[in-house]
């Protein structure tokens, strides 16, 4: 490995730079020339590469978002898209690859090296956390701060009215943000994509719930969930129960911005550095992730295929402390 290409794709995560950044600083340990790859396979495909040193990557751990951008890229979905991320490839004498997303920045990876033979090897970056294979993706810990903060605040308004909120928080396909938050802020029902979603059960509950003279009520939901959002449960709750001051907030991108956590800074360090080591002992078609608090390398085809299960524990402890 003499020259290596780090990029960032799919949606943005709290600690993408700080991975980036460990890339590129650990290549230049190992003499290694490292390349920043702007808006990932857009920027493959269009030649917007750029060589990158120790500077370039300075004062950007602390920084949200990604400063190589990102940007779907439908062109890469085409055979003579990707020849043509090829040909800029061997223009700019890459010997490797850094990828720092998700399922799809790591099923356009194993694509391309199953054509062209590029070593690729990934850094999961998604604030959804639901990728098999490692215990935290970057940007899950720091989305989960920014999600127990905002609804910290949203509890002060909700005790000085006597109010239900229901609040909605990221998580299309996996409820790994709204179980985790939801025991962090003491949330009174949590409904998220796994477990199937009983309106009729959850109106009952609040009515307990109520009877016990609670000041504030919150529910979480995962904007996946099957009752179909924040915004179709308080349609279902006002119907049935006019009496709750019932609110919808939904919390949306502010999830996915802000400074990374100290969790997600180390963890991203850690990674972008082992990526690199993987791509110089040889290593291709995997994710370096952290399991048991020890890097781990599983390959792309496990890490596509499974999720990540939701912990059953956190489940049972869900129910127990929201009485």
């Amino acid at each position: 490995m003499k020259r290596i290409g780090v990029f960032t794709s799919g949606g943005d995560s709290p600690g993408m730079n700080a991975a980036v950044r460990a890339v590129v600083r650990t290549c230049m340990h190992q003499n290694i020339v490292p390349f920043g790859i702007y808006e990932g396979y857009k920027g493959l495909i269009e030649g917007n590469i750029k060589q990158l040193s120790s500077r370039d990557v300075s004062n950007i751990i602390q920084r949200g978002g990604t400063f190589l951008r990102s940007a779907r890229c439908k062109e890469f979905f085409a055979k003579e898209g990707r020849q043509k991320a090829f040909d800029n490839i061997k223009k700019y004498n890459l010997d490797g690859i850094v990828a720092i997303g998700g399922d799809g920045t790591f099923t356009g990876a194993k694509i391309f090296n199953e054509e062209h033979q590029i070593p690729f090897v990934g850094i999961p970056g998604t604030i959804d956390n639901d990728l098999y294979g490692t215990d935290y993706c970057i940007g899950y810990d720091t989305a989960l701060n920014t999600v127990i903060d905002a609804v910290d605040k949203i509890r002060d308004t909700a005790s000085s009215h006597n109010r239900l909120f229901i609040v909605e928080v990221m998580g299309r396909d996996a409820g790994f943000i709204a179980l985790r938050s939801g025991i962090g802020v003491g949330a009174e029902a949590i409904l998220i994509p796994e477990t199937p979603t009983y309106i009729d059960k959850l109106i009952e509950k609040l009515k307990d719930q109520s009877t016990v003279e609670k000041q504030s009520m919150i529910i979480i939901v995962a904007e996946g969930d099957e009752s179909g959002g924040a915004y179709k449960v308080a349609e279902q709750v006002k119907a049935k129960c006019p009496e709750f001051d019932t609110r919808v907030t939904v919390l949306g991108h502010i999830q996915r911005g802000g400074s990374p956590s100290a969790l997600d800074r180390v963890l991203a360090s850690r990674l972008g550095n082992a990526a690199v080591k993987a791509l110089i002992d040889g290593k291709t078609n995997v994710m370096v992730g952290v399991l048991h608090r020890d890097i781990s390398y599983i390959p792309f085809d496990k890490a596509i295929k499974h999720h990540q299960q939701i912990n059953l524990d956190l489940l049972n402890l869900a129910e127990v402390l929201s009485c």
